[in-house]
């Protein structure tokens, strides 16, 4: 038996800490499962199945703003980095989709306020593990704890008014794809309202989802400031209306 991030590195040729940074993003997996715990033991004969994690996309791109196409699996701040430009906002490490950086300290500084005075509408995708046939308001106040990088939200009545408005798109069994359009923009606001209403996104282990390939929830559109960013639908979402 052998740590688990050491095997990956002796497999994949790579140091110990790459592979442990590879088993962090949730790209490692081992007889079909997800390895999880890069330190947990396994057998030293274990195979790896690394996934590829898919290139940032750009949708567009003037003197103001760049919107780019953030896959799952990469941070938003690797994607500011690896395009030097600051981050107007942030989507979770395996959130996929629409994600704006600035390039003019007075445009962002318009943006800032547009959001502040919520008018900028963000639109996600997502596939949860529910029935859901009907259009529906979440009006529910969340409560942030971070605990140094990690951050955790709840409902709480001492929380910030947080409202979301679903539509569902289709169902299949009992889960179903919607559409999630947010007024506000707290930490893990969608993930923690579709919790609340006994709809947890699939992939979300961390607030009540089955664990999958990736968290399935996508940023499909963003309206600000007279532009309109939109991505196409990820594979693994137009997978599910077959």
């Amino acid at each position: 038996m052998e740590k688990a991030y050491k095997l990956l590195a002796l497999q994949e040729g790579i140091s110990n800490r790459a592979a442990k940074d590879l088993i962090d993003r949730g790209v490692v997996y081992a007889a079909g499962k997800k390895v999880s715990v890069a330190r947990g033991e396994l057998s030293s004969s274990t195979k790896f199945k690394v996934e590829k994690i898919a290139p940032i996309k750009v949708i567009f791109e003037d003197e103001f703003i760049m919107a780019v196409d953030k896959p799952a699996f990469m941070t938003s701040e690797e994607v500011a980095e690896i395009k030097k430009l600051p981050l107007l906002h942030r989507l979770d490490r395996e959130t996929s989709g629409v994600l704006l950086l600035t390039k003019d300290d007075e445009f962002r500084q318009k943006a800032v306020i547009a959001f502040k005075k919520r008018e900028v509408q963000k639109e996600y995708l997502a596939i949860v593990e529910a029935k859901i046939v009907e259009d529906m308001e979440i009006n529910a106040p969340i409560m942030t704890i971070k605990k140094g990088n990690t951050a955790y939200s709840k409902i709480s009545s001492e929380g910030k008014e947080a409202i979301s408005h679903v539509e569902p798109l289709m169902y299949e069994g009992k889960r179903s794809k919607i559409k999630v359009r947010i007024e506000t923009g707290r930490t893990h606001q969608i993930r923690v309202h579709l919790k609340s209403i006994g709809a947890s996104i699939l992939g979300d282990t961390e607030y009540g989802g089955r664990p999958h390939k990736r968290l399935m929830l996508h940023a499909s559109k963003i309206m600000l400031l007279g532009y309109i960013f939109q991505t196409k639908e990820p594979e693994d979402f137009i997978k599910f209306s077959v």
